[in-house]
C-alpha cells in the first residue's frame, strides 16, 4: 500500500502521531493509499520552512531567477504528464479525456502564465508639488505578502491548486498547501517536481488533513501565515475568515454557487445546448462554475428540454480508463448521499423527472463506486432546496420565463453570484443582460471559456477577492509607496 507523506522543507515527512487515512477511488470503492495526517507538530514545520525560504534564498532572488525556475516546474508536470494524468483520475474518477485536456495541461500553465506576467506588470508614479517648490516623487513597488496558506478543492485539484501557487510564488511569496483530503496525490507528487525544478526547500510546502482539528485548522490558526487562499464551500470561507480575522491576515475565497443559465428565444439552439451539457454534467457536475439553474424562454421551452434530455442520455458513463466514457462518478460515497438525498428531495416536492434521477446498474468491479445518474427536472417552486442550495452533482432544474425582465430577476434571485451563462444572438440584450446579472463572471454564448489575465472570483455569497491576471498579483503582494522629497 503506497503512503502519501507531507512534502516539509524538501523532503516527504510521515505524522508524528501515526495517523494516516484512506484515500478511496471514487469509481469502485478501492483503497489507493494511505495518507499521513498532519497535527500542529507538522503543520509548524511547514509554516517554519516557509518562513525561512522566504526570508532566505527564495526572497533572495530576482524576479527572473525566480521566473525561470518556475518554467522549469511546469516543463517537470509536462514531462511527467502520463504520471499526474493517472494520479488525477484516479484520485477524482474523472475521465482521462477531461483531465487531459483540461487538469493537467491548465495546472501546468499557471506556472508559466503568472511568471510571465509578474515581469511585465507595471507600478505607479505620481510627481507632486511641495510648498518650498522643488516637489516630491512618489512611486509605487510591488512585495511579497510573505507565507500564504493554500486551501485546495477536490474538483480540480491540481488545476486550482496550482493557480494558486503559481502567482504566490512568482510574486516572491513561499507557501503551505492544504489539499483536500479526498484528492491528496498531485499536490503531493508536485513536491519531486519543485525539487526537481531547483525551487529551494521551504518554499513549497504540503500538509495533508481535514478541516476542524486537523491539518486545516492548525494552518488557518497559525500566526505566522500571512495570507489565506480558498476555494470550496461557503461555510468553510466563513470558518476561515473568522480565523483569519485573528491577525488581521487577508483573504481570498472562491466559494459556493447556484449558477443560472438564461436562454432566450433568439439562441443558436444547437450553441446553447451544447453549452448547458458540458455546463450541466462536466466533471459529474462538480465544477463551481457549473449551471444547476436553467432559466429558457417559454417558446422554446419544450424543445429545449427535450433535447437537452436527448444530450443527458447519451452521455456515456464509465471508469477513466474506457476511452468511450465522458461521465464520471462523484468524488465519493459520502457526497453521492447527499446528491441523491436532492434527487430524493426533488421527487418528495413533485418535480418531473425528465431524465435520471437515481443510481445506474454498473458492472460488478464497480458496483462500489460513486455512481449517480445525469438528471434533469422540471415543475419545482422557486424556493425550493432544490432549486435554491448547491448541489455540486450532474443535475439541473429548467424553469420557463416570458420576460426579459423576469429572466434577470430570477438570475438575481439567490444570495449567491459566481457565474452566469446567457444564450442570445442579440448582440444589445447579450450586453444589457450580462451587465445586469449579479455573478463575477458572465458567459455569452459560451461556457467556461477562460482568459487567464481576466478577474475571476465570486459576487455575493459567491466569495470575496478576485484572482487571475495582476488580480492575483494585488492580493499576493503588498504594493508600497516610497515618497522621495526632491
Amino acid at each position: 500500500m503506497k503512503d502519501i507523506k507531507h512534502f516539509i522543507n524538501g523532503e516527504y515527512v510521515g505524522s508524528a502521531s501515526g495517523k494516516t487515512f484512506d484515500n478511496v477511488n471514487p469509481a469502485n470503492g478501492r483503497v489507493l493509499s494511505r495518507v499521513h495526517e498532519a497535527g500542529r507538530e507538522e503543520v509548524n514545520a511547514a509554516v517554519n520552512a516557509a518562513r525561512a525560504a522566504f526570508n532566505g534564498p527564495w526572497g533572495r532572488m530576482t524576479v527572473d531567477q525566480r521566473t525561470e525556475i518556475l518554467h522549469k516546474v511546469a516543463d517537470g508536470i509536462n514531462a511527467r504528464f502520463e504520471e499526474f494524468l493517472d494520479a488525477e483520475c484516479q484520485d477524482t474518477g474523472k475521465p482521462r479525456s477531461l483531465a487531459s485536456h483540461i487538469d493537467i495541461p491548465r495546472g501546468a500553465a499557471n506556472f508559466k502564465v503568472f511568471a510571465d506576467l509578474i515581469k511585465n506588470v507595471p507600478a505607479e508614479s505620481f510627481e507632486m508639488p511641495t510648498p518650498d517648490g522643488t516637489g516630491a516623487l512618489n512611486y509605487g513597488i510591488r512585495r511579497p505578502k510573505g507565507v500564504i496558506g493554500v486551501i485546495s478543492p477536490w474538483n480540480l485539484p491540481l488545476l486550482l491548486m496550482t493557480w494558486k501557487v503559481g502567482p504566490a510564488l512568482a510574486c516572491g511569496n513561499t507557501v503551505v498547501v492544504k489539499p483536500s483530503e479526498e484528492t491528496p496525490t498531485t499536490t503531493a507528487l508536485l513536491g519531486e517536481v519543485m525539487k526537481a525544478a531547483g525551487v529551494p526547500d521551504g518554499v513549497y510546502n504540503v500538509v495533508h488533513g481535514f478541516g476542524g482539528n486537523s491539518a486545516g485548522a492548525f494552518l488557518t490558526e497559525h500566526p505566522d501565515v500571512d495570507a489565506f487562499t480558498f476555494t470550496g464551500e461557503t461555510g468553510t470561507g466563513e470558518t476561515i475568515m473568522k480565523a483569519a480575522a485573528k491577525g488581521v491576515r487577508q483573504v481570498s475565497l472562491e466559494l459556493g454557487g447556484k449558477n443560472a443559465g438564461i436562454v432566450f428565444a433568439d439562441c443558436d439552439m444547437d450553441k446553447a445546448i451544447e453549452g448547458t451539457l458540458r455546463s450541466v454534467f462536466a466533471n459529474c457536475g462538480q465544477v463551481c462554475l457549473g449551471t444547476e439553474r436553467v432559466y429558457v424562454e417559454r417558446s422554446i421551452f419544450d424543445e429545449f428540454v427535450a433535447r437537452l434530455k436527448a444530450g443527458a442520455e447519451s452521455l456515456v458513463i464509465g471508469p477513466p480508463d474506457d476511452e468511450t466514457s465522458n461521465f464520471g462518478p462523484l468524488i465519493s460515497l459520502k457526497h453521492r448521499e447527499k446528491v441523491l438525498s436532492y434527487y430524493q428531495k426533488a421527487i418528495d416536492e413533485g418535480a418531473t423527472v425528465i431524465t435520471g434521477g437515481g443510481v445506474p446498474d454498473m458492472p460488478a468491479e464497480l458496483a462500489h463506486g460513486a455512481w449517480v445518474q445525469p438528471t434533469i427536472w422540471t415543475g419545482l417552486k422557486d424556493d425550493s432546496p432544490v432549486v435554491t442550495e448547491e448541489i455540486f452533482g450532474p443535475c439541473c432544474h429548467i424553469r420557463p420565463f416570458d420576460s426579459e425582465a423576469e429572466a434577470v430577476q430570477l438570475a438575481n434571485s439567490l444570495p449567491y453570484g459566481l457565474a452566469s451563462a446567457i444564450w442570445t444572438e442579440n448582440v444589445t440584450r447579450a450586453h444589457r443582460v450580462a451587465a445586469q446579472v449579479e455573478a463575477g463572471i458572465v458567459w455569452v454564448n459560451s461556457w467556461f471559456l477562460r482568459d487567464l489575465r481576466t478577474s475571476f472570483g465570486g459576487s455575493k455569497q459567491s466569495g470575496i477577492g478576485r484572482e487571475g491576471g495582476v488580480h492575483s498579483l494585488e492580493f499576493y503582494t503588498e504594493l508600497k509607496n516610497i515618497c522621495i522629497k526632491l
